[in-house]
């Protein structure tokens, strides 16, 4: 039997059924499990493991609903800086399409890392690129984030229409619908763990409505529900895609979704920007979750998603970083205060508060999730859980609400990161992860894979770092005009 106290938190915000927050509070954990929640002076004394909170908030970990960690390989391309999301994805797709093992395993490590020291002890990530002939699987992905030890729900994704179809993405980088359902059964078999507390469970998540057939869509629907995964998918994101579901399938994204039978508790859209009040309600009436992606939709001029409508309608939403050649971050705590200052902007100071914010951030993620095992701190849930250090310059001035503070205030790293009991972000730093050494893989990868597409396609992806300047301005590398 492991134990772990943890004690002295300057305030412990457990997100519980009372929402309590407990000063000098802290926490027993055995074997994973939060067993006692409360004051310090009412913890067992001992463990085998102390820690001493002083100096901290401490709160459950923050639940990631959708990402693309292979994109940490194309953050910040000149090329897509300025573009909108079709744009964005057919030059990315030349990119994506030199994927290997190697570089989604190295990928895998560096999301998870910046996701663990951002406040991230669960996320869910949606890999769909297989280019054909390659090596890339969710295999490599599963082994990264076993090795990082972070809740993981792995979705399977995929795209089976490629442009001769009709389709948006390359046909190089699709696959047919048998081969990925035999992909999936084998997935499903080889790792979901359906049981309370899973470190790993499998989602099956075609990409989108304008990269994946009928038949796929519905296979992987009827496959989730005879094996009782998770169903995932983008929608609704753009004006783009709504255009081309009304001329390819004649309805309005979400409509096609229920015709092809994709609403219920078991199913959550990415995204979900472009949507009416009577697709809010069908939303809530079903039980189908969304993420919500404010960096990713604000960074591709996507729109502002109803999220206080989605609230106020009883939607089960959660938060989510997106792809980081979407955001370009994977920063959870950024998000959550995205999320509260853009839903601001569209419905006032007033509609969505720190508290509110925050419970997306947690228990709304493990909803989505179909999780009840995370999401607070509470006894019999997961002890997943992180603390942030009060002083810090950012925090200056703001000791009169610590907890508005981590929203409010800049977005900060964590101090300490525990998931099922076992530290791994400890005094700000990783725990046996050789950081500087996978930046330096990471990044050399990134650059073979964007030199192979442009020597391939005989196109610069980087070009000029500048490429509009302004009155008084130079692009990068033209000399300077004499005056």
């Amino acid at each position: 039997m492991t134990t772990v106290l943890l004690r002295h938190a300057d305030l412990l915000v457990t997100m519980d059924a009372q929402r309590r927050t407990i000063p000098d509070g802290g926490l027993w954990i055995e074997e994973g499990v939060i067993g006692t929640v409360g004051p310090t002076a009412d913890l067992p004394p001992v463990a085998d493991r102390v820690i001493d909170a002083r100096g901290m908030v401490v709160l459950p970990g923050l639940v990631n609903t959708h990402h693309h960690l292979y994109q940490t390989l194309t953050r910040a391309l000149p090329a897509v800086q300025d573009a909108e999301l079709f744009e964005w994805l057919t030059r990315l797709y030349r990119v994506w399409g030199e994927l290997h093992a190697e570089a989604v395993d190295v990928s895998t490590r560096v999301g998870i890392a910046e996701l663990l020291l951002s406040g991230c002890t669960t996320t869910s990530d949606l890999l769909y690129v297989f280019p054909r002939g390659g090596d890339v699987s969710l295999d490599a992905e599963i082994a990264a984030a076993r090795e990082m030890g972070i809740r993981f729900h792995a979705g399977r994704g995929c795209m089976s229409r490629g442009r001769s179809s009709g389709g948006l993405p390359p046909d190089e980088v699709v696959q047919d619908e048998e081969e990925i359902l035999t992909d999936s059964e084998r997935l499903i078999a080889t790792y979901h763990d359906p049981h309370p507390y899973a470190m790993l469970r499998i989602d099956l998540a075609p990409c989108s409505p304008f990269s994946v057939s009928r038949r796929a869509m519905e296979e992987m629907r009827d496959l989730g529900r005879r094996r009782g995964v998770r169903l995932h998918t983008h929608l609704a994101e753009t004006l783009d895609e709504e255009r081309y579901c009304l001329e390819v399938y004649g309805k309005r994204p979400l409509a096609l979704m229920e015709e092809l039978g994709w609403l219920g508790p078991d199913v959550w859209f990415a995204h979900a920007v472009h949507l009416d009040a009577s697709e809010i309600g069908r939303l809530a009436e079903t039980g189908t979750g969304v993420a919500h992606c404010p960096s990713s939709n604000m960074r591709l001029g996507s729109g502002i998603a109803p999220i206080v409508p989605m609230i106020g309608a009883g939607v089960p939403v959660g938060l989510a970083v997106d792809g980081s050649a979407s955001n370009d971050s994977s920063h959870m705590l950024a998000e959550a205060r995205e999320c509260l200052l853009l839903q601001r902007v569209r419905y006032g100071a007033s509609a969505l508060s720190v508290a509110q914010a925050l419970e997306l951030a947690t228990l709304g993620g493990a909803r989505v999730l179909g999780r009840d095992d995370i999401g607070c701190l509470a006894a019999g849930k997961a002890a997943d859980l992180i603390g942030i250090r009060r002083e810090q310059l950012g925090y200056a001035g703001a000791q009169h609400d610590p907890v508005a503070a981590l929203l409010l205030c800049s977005p900060v790293n964590v101090d300490l990161s525990i998931v099922a009991g076992q530290v791994r972000v400890e005094h700000g730093r990783l725990v046996g992860v050789d950081l500087p050494a996978l930046i330096r893989r990471h990044n050399a990868l990134a650059s073979e894979m964007v030199a192979r597409a442009e020597a391939r396609f005989g196109e610069s992806l980087c070009g000029r770092l500048w490429r509009a300047p302004g009155p008084g301005c130079q692009a990068a590398g033209e000399p300077a005009k004499e005056a």
